[in-house]
């Protein structure tokens, strides 16, 4: 069964204060599931750690197959793709995009696929336009597109791609992202759903 809601994010330089901070302002038992993708490259990381220690959720790194629960941060690991697929985490060592493995785009699209309207996108700091296409088909399902504001983002080039290609629904300071999450997650979902043949008009990667 797809969550309630999914929360996805992206971020590059700087994202990892960032996403200290979000976490440490994200409740204990945070009623999603949040799915998050950072520019390590295949360097050793130690992200879900500092988000276990900083935040009041844990936060893991993913596992292929691994099925999604509320209040649980799932970090896509070294040199991997994260994506997601009627509620469970596929890894993949797909070609680059963007330069990096893993990247933004190819956690996003595959959301967006596979639960449409359920999902919450993010975009955090970072240079370049990592996310900004994931964000476009996550608002394209019916989902959520939400944008750090670049005036608070230490790099503020992902946020201002994201902006510039997608029609957000929400731009706010890193101080005030946790509060608009857990706001976002408790509103009712939308009635309706996507039906199969619109889930297969985008291409996702893997």
């Amino acid at each position: 069964m797809n969550p309630r809601r999914l929360v996805v994010i992206g971020g590059s330089a700087g994202g990892v204060s960032a996403l200290l901070a979000l976490s440490a302002g994200l409740p204990r038992g945070f009623r999603a599931p949040v799915l998050i993708v950072l520019h390590i490259g295949a360097n050793q990381s130690v992200l879900p750690s500092l988000l276990s220690a900083h935040g009041n959720n844990p936060a893991v790194h993913a596992k292929d197959g691994q099925t999604l629960q509320d209040g649980i941060l799932y970090v896509a690991p070294p040199d991997q793709h994260m994506l997601v697929d009627d509620g469970r985490i596929r890894l993949s060592h797909g070609s680059k995009e963007h330069h990096t493995r893993p990247a933004i785009d190819p956690l996003f699209k595959s959301a967006a696929r596979a639960h449409g309207r359920a999902v919450i996108g993010v975009v955090l700091t970072g240079w370049l336009d990592d996310g900004a296409a994931g964000l476009q088909a996550i608002k394209d399902f019916g989902g959520l597109a939400v944008v750090q504001d670049p005036a608070d983002a230490e790099q503020p080039g992902m946020p201002k791609s994201a902006l510039r290609s997608v029609h957000v629904d929400h731009c706010v300071p890193l101080s005030e992202l946790a509060a608009t999450l857990v706001r976002l997650v408790d509103e009712p979902m939308p009635a309706d759903i996507l039906s199969p043949p619109h889930r297969d008009r985008l291409n996702v990667r893997s």
